[in-house]
């Protein structure tokens, strides 16, 4: 038996793809596009149509809930963001769910809200320094 020794070091993984499922798409898309983020539609083959985006390296995608997939409203997402108290404000009036207000954490100025479909959100941005 052959043991490989890795240096764990040399390449640390780095998270790419975060897929969503969403049972209306489309409404969920919109959340996420009042974040700043912007959306196309796509589709791979004769795979179903999805949203995709890009944020620093990483692809975020939204696709159809089906009868044959799982949910993912367990997985919770966190976005840094200029201005927490702005962007809370505009989610409200769409109709999202704002567990916890703009408060100071040791992270900076922060909320947690959920998207349409129940994925809970944590928004973070940085505390002005103080003068």
């Amino acid at each position: 038996m052959v043991h490989h020794r890795f240096n764990m070091t040399s390449f640390a993984p780095r998270l790419n793809l975060l897929v969503l499922r969403s049972p209306d798409m489309h409404r969920a898309v919109e959340f996420y596009r009042a974040l700043g983020l912007v959306f196309t539609l796509h589709a791979h083959g004769s795979g179903p149509e999805h949203y995709s985006t890009e944020l620093s390296g990483t692809v975020l995608e939204i696709y159809p809930l089906t009868a044959k997939s799982s949910p993912t409203t367990g997985t919770r997402l966190g976005f840094a963001v200029e201005f927490v108290e702005r962007l809370v404000s505009s989610l409200a009036a769409r109709g999202a769910e704002i567990v916890s207000p703009p408060t100071d954490s040791e992270w900076g100025r922060r909320a947690v809200v959920r998207d349409f479909d129940g994925h809970t959100i944590e928004l973070v941005s940085r505390v002005a320094p103080m003068s």
